[in-house]
């Protein structure tokens, strides 16, 4: 019998003073069996970065053609794609091709840093594409967030990231890798 997603019931409040966004989201999320509940909390944490009404999970870690995150226009065309970990560069040339503009939190001390070596001169033609580092201190601490139900808040200043529970604070410092020079 295959295993279930299940799902976590996210009250988040974000305070995007870097962006001047601010607004509470009332959110649903799915985590797939195979999805570890840190890499769950690195999708909240990129919707909270970039939050929107409009900004939706995708169906998950097992759909290839759907990202981690999207926002759609009213016409169904893809304004942002957000993916998380370090995909092979031909989903990112297909994701730049489909979306206005495109967004990596990759993660993995080790593997980010092959990964970029091996494919950052590939990746440079693309003027839409931002890729951002999570750590793993950062990301292994949002884990201790995780539950099936949360209220959260997310407050971002000067780059950095704090997601606060009720029991604690995590801080979450991506660094760029690289910046989209087409941006909106």
């Amino acid at each position: 019998m295959a295993l279930k997603s299940s799902i976590s019931k996210v009250r988040l409040n974000v305070s995007n003073l870097d962006d001047d966004i601010y607004g509470d989201f009332n959110l649903s999320v799915a985590r797939h069996p195979s999805e570890t509940e840190a890499r769950m909390m690195l999708r909240i944490v990129a919707f909270a970065l970039r939050a929107d009404e409009r900004l939706e999970f995708g169906r998950g870690i097992s759909t290839d053609d759907e990202p981690d995150l999207w926002l759609k226009d009213l016409t169904g065309e893809i304004e942002l794609w957000i993916d998380l970990g370090v995909p092979d560069p031909d989903r990112l040339r297909k994701a730049c091709g489909r979306s206005r503009d495109v967004v990596l939190f990759a993660y993995g001390d080790r593997s980010v840093s092959m990964w970029w070596e091996k494919n950052a001169a590939a990746l440079e033609r693309f003027g839409n594409l931002s890729i951002y580092k999570i750590s793993d201190a950062d990301r292994d601490a949002l884990a201790d967030l995780a539950s099936t139900s949360m209220s959260l808040q997310c407050t971002i200043s000067g780059g950095e990231v704090w997601i606060t529970s009720e029991e604690q604070t995590v801080e979450v410092k991506p660094v760029a890798l690289r910046e989209a020079s087409a941006q909106k």
